[in-house]
This record gives structure tokens, sequence and C-alpha cells, in this order.
């Protein structure tokens, strides 16, 4: 990818994040933002792909819109895809894990279509390419109507994994999930934060990085960093350009559990994140957290599902859960995911439908007071 050549390049997010995704693309100065289900489109440099894959803390990966055109024969697919300038992504060496979707198309066995894209990369850098299932570098296939686009993973690994968390409890909260949640709400720093059912701690870790002015992508490496043309030196000055940004957490931020194990877990990723002192953790159920005075943000992922651990049934549990909330948080904001609109109810709090979004596959609401 040259430096110079602007790009079409696309922020793959969970859904119903796209409108938070595509602010922050829009603070970083990025141009011709095209919000769709799924994700953004935008225009880039070399030097914005890097930064966004640095910066953006809801985004699962950033792509490459590599090439785009109709097919509907196979020897027709193999000509275009061989004819695509490949090596400005990939080594004659580096193994490529192609991801294939089609539909509605005359190309509709994905399997032969990425064998087709493998062996045309092959024909173009004049070696062939080995498939691997996972790893290596990933191209999406997308075949719809017959058109086909191709695009080139930038990130690697999924993004919310920025390299700090290792210690994870049963289903466990997406980081680029939490930072969503925040961003839903609005909560940018600037007033306390409080999860009195922390788990291992993603809402209050990603609150602690956003406040500090912690970028999200520090501590992990990325696709691009494999490709011909990577700029190590350009990728250096934006990431201390970064550290120059970072400032010590302005508001207090809490949290609490009655499970000592998945505490020890938090403790341990807020050192990876040397986010210690500037979050709070108390081993304390809910029932026994004291009052909090003043005003600020309080936010949770409740039990529910596989991970409701309580025999109580589920209206109970969230009827006591809004007891606790209105008497530990009198005068603080509060929000919570929930999958049912009854169990929200339940409360007793006065909730409103912020957004619909996906935890792991399952569908949840977000919901919060004003």
């Amino acid at each position: 990818m040259d430096h110079k050549h602007p790009e079409n390049l696309f922020a793959i997010v969970a859904p119903g994040l796209e409108a938070i995704c595509a602010r922050e693309l829009a603070g970083l100065g990025m141009a011709d933002l095209e919000v769709v289900p799924g994700g953004i489109g935008f225009i880039g440099r070399l030097a914005d792909l890097y930064r966004a894959n640095l910066r953006l803390r809801t985004a699962s990966r950033v792509v490459v819109r590599f090439a785009r055109f109709r097919c509907r024969a196979f020897p027709d697919l193999y000509r275009a895809a061989a004819r695509l300038p490949w090596g400005r992504f990939l080594r004659s060496d580096t193994p490529v894990h192609c991801r294939v979707t089609s539909r509605n198309s005359r190309l509709i066995h994905t399997g032969r279509i990425a064998e087709t894209l493998q062996a045309a990369i092959g024909h173009a850098l004049g070696q062939e390419v080995a498939p691997v299932d996972a790893g290596g570098q990933l191209l999406l296939a997308r075949v719809v109507d017959d058109i086909v686009e191709l695009s080139i993973d930038s990130s690697g690994e999924l993004l919310h994994r920025r390299g700090y968390r290792t210690s994870v409890a049963a289903a466990p909260l997406r980081e680029s999930l939490a930072a969503g949640v925040l961003g839903l709400l609005d909560w940018d720093g600037g007033e306390p934060l409080a999860d009195p059912l922390c788990g291992t701690g993603t809402f209050l870790l990603e609150g602690a990085l956003l406040a500090a002015g912690r970028v999200p992508g520090l501590q992990r490496q990325f696709a691009f960093m494999h490709w011909p043309g990577y700029r190590a030196g350009l990728w250096e000055q934006l990431c201390s350009e970064a550290r120059r940004e970072e400032r010590l957490c302005p508001v207090a931020i809490s949290g609490g559990d009655a499970d000592a194990g998945a505490l020890a877990a938090a403790d341990a990723n807020l050192a990876r994140a040397g986010l210690v002192s500037d979050v709070v953790l108390h081993h304390l159920p809910l029932a026994a957290q004291p009052v909090h005075s003043g005003s600020g943000l309080v936010v949770c992922n409740p039990p529910y599902g596989k991970r409701l651990t309580t025999d109580e049934p589920m209206e109970d549990y969230f009827a006591g859960l809004g007891r606790e909330l209105r008497r530990a948080y009198p005068r603080w904001r509060k929000a919570l995911l929930c999958p049912d609109p009854r169990l929200a109810r339940a409360t007793g709090l006065p909730l409103r439908n912020v957004a619909e979004l996906d935890n792991g596959g399952l569908k949840v609401f977000l919901y919060a007071t004003d």
C-alpha cells in the first residue's frame, strides 16, 4: 500500500455500534464516511490505516477494499484476480486465509471461490501461496448478485483484543462492545464511572483507557506489519504522538464483585494495562456495597442466560438489582445490558431503550435512565 495513495477503507463493527465508530472516525479526521449496517466506509492513506487500527475503540477490523468487479464464471474470476497488484499486500511466502461468502450469484461454491483466488494470487506473485484455515493474511471475498468484492484485512487479530486482557471469565464482554456502550451513553471520562458487577473489569478497563487518553492499540501487533510496504518509522511516530496525549485519569472509577476469582483477574488485567492506580476494586456483592454520594454513571452487564448462576427466577433477580442500584447509587445515571425487555421492566428503574446490540452472538439491549 502506497503511503501517498488514498484507498477505500472499511471499518467493520458489531451491529449497533456503527454510529459510535463513525463518530470516532470523524474525530480522527477521516474523509467521505459512508455508514452502512456492519461498518463504515472511508477514504484514507497509509497513515490513516495505521491510525485507525491504533485508535479505534469500537471497530472489529479495518480492511482495505482491494477490488470490485462483476463475475459469473470461475475462469473469469481467475483472470480478473490474477491481474490485481497483490504484491502491495502479500509477500510470496505469506500464507493466505481466504474467507468467502456468496449470495444470489452464479459463483456459489465458496470453497472453489477460495481455491480459485489462491491460484490467482500464486500466479500474480510467481509462487504458489499456501492456504491456511487460520492465521496468515486474511482475505475477505464477498460475492453478492454476481459482484465480487475483495478486501485485505489490516488488523490481524480482532481489534477488541487489546493485548492486556489475558485473564477472563465465562462469556466475557468484548472490549469493543464495552467501549461502544460507554460511547452510546455519552460517557467521555468527565464524570465518575462504576460497575458493581464488574467481573473481570471490561467496562472499568475501557473507561480508564478513555479517561486517561490511552489509545487501545499500543500493546499489540497488526497484520499490516507483515506487508511489503510496512513503514516502521511511521508507525512509531504515530505511537509516540499517542503516548504524548496520555494523562492522569481525572475521575473516580470503581468496581465490585462477589467473585474473588473474577476480581483477581480484573486486577491482573488492570496491572498489564498499567491502570491499577486508576481503578478501585471492592470484593463485595452489590447488596453489601456502600451508598455512593454525588453523581456519575453506573453501568453493568448483569448475569443472564448461561451466565445466570442464581437459582432465583430471573425477574426476581432483576427486581433486586434495581432496588440495590437505587440504594447504592441514588443520584447516578444507571445503565445495563439485558436480553429481555421484561427483565428491564422488572428492575423498576425508569429505563429507556438506548440501542440493540450483539453480545457474543446474543441479541441484547442497552437500557439507561436519564
